[in-house]
């Protein structure tokens, strides 16, 4: 990556979560004076000022070519998307049964302090989700599929893939410490601790992508359809025509009884990704014959 500035990886991170900081007070600022303006307007302006500029900005001040070091100009192929649906199709039970395992954790009693107001912090972000999902007609589930699943998914990639991971690239920390240190960063960054690990694991997954396929396009997609897929189940949910609850209960057993469906969904998720990591190791290979 040709940089045009001799500041190291840790100077250049720092810069770059200086600057988010920035972009993050100037939204609230704007978010307060535009108070009434909706809770999605509000959300993307906080993708916009927040996520989207700073890490441009930052990049833009490290690179020559910003975009292309991010590896935003490099199309995703048809192969790489079709990856990533049926990754999400199969990991699916894996993870509600994780997320459901994480939302049941407890800390030891000396923390129940820390613990009850993590629970509050968790409740109110519930509480905040749920308003913004009370979907009830398509007029309402266009504009949230773009905020919530378009402008959050293409926001949040160029920010910690895009500008993070792709940054720390440039350090003498290896590939898979790279993509572990930014996916828990990314997951640190929601401050929803009962969200902690799967929201990681999905960090993971989204950082080995585009080490693989060389393309941002392909984790902001696969980020796109997590969220999306939320929010269309939401809506369905609400309007009768599926069970409440489906999608996130997929995979979970009856109380007491064993998770047979997520742990057949974790075998084929692992067994999928290591054949997605085999396919593009050696296509990478065969294009520098």
């Amino acid at each position: 990556m040709e940089r045009k500035t001799k500041l190291k990886v840790s100077s250049r991170l720092l810069v770059l979560l200086c600057i988010m900081l920035a972009g993050l007070m100037c939204a609230a600022v704007l978010m307060s004076f535009l108070s009434n303006a909706g809770m999605l307007a509000l959300l993307t302006i906080q993708d916009i000022v927040a996520f989207i500029l700073p890490a441009i900005a930052a990049m833009a001040i490290f690179y020559h070519k910003p975009l292309h070091v991010m590896q935003f100009d490099h199309a995703p192929s048809w192969l790489s998307v079709a990856i990533v649906v049926i990754f999400y199709i199969v990991s699916l039970p894996a993870m509600n049964w994780l997320v459901s395992a994480n939302e049941s954790m407890t800390l030891p009693s000396w923390l129940g302090g820390l613990e009850q107001a993590m629970r509050a912090a968790e409740d109110e972000a519930a509480a905040t989700t749920q308003q913004l999902l009370d979907i009830h007609s398509i007029v309402q589930l266009i504009p949230t599929l773009i905020v919530v699943g378009l402008m959050a998914g293409l926001s949040e990639e160029i920010l910690f893939r895009g500008a993070m991971l792709r940054t720390m690239q440039d350090s003498r920390l290896g590939t898979h410490a790279v993509v572990w240190l930014v996916a828990i960063i990314f997951s640190a960054i929601h401050l929803q601790f009962y969200g902690f690990i799967p929201r990681m694991l999905l960090g993971v997954w989204l950082g080995y992508l585009l080490v693989w396929t060389g393309s941002l396009w392909v984790p902001i997609i696969a980020h796109t359809l997590n969220n999306s897929t939320v929010v269309l189940f939401n809506y369905l949910s609400n309007t009768g025509v599926i069970p409440e609850g489906y999608g996130d209960n997929l995979g979970l057993p009856a109380e007491g009884g064993i998770p047979w469906l997520a742990i057949t969904s974790f075998i084929a998720s692992v067994a999928l990704a290591i054949a997605t990591h085999y396919h593009y190791t050696r296509a990478h290979k065969d294009e520098q014959r």
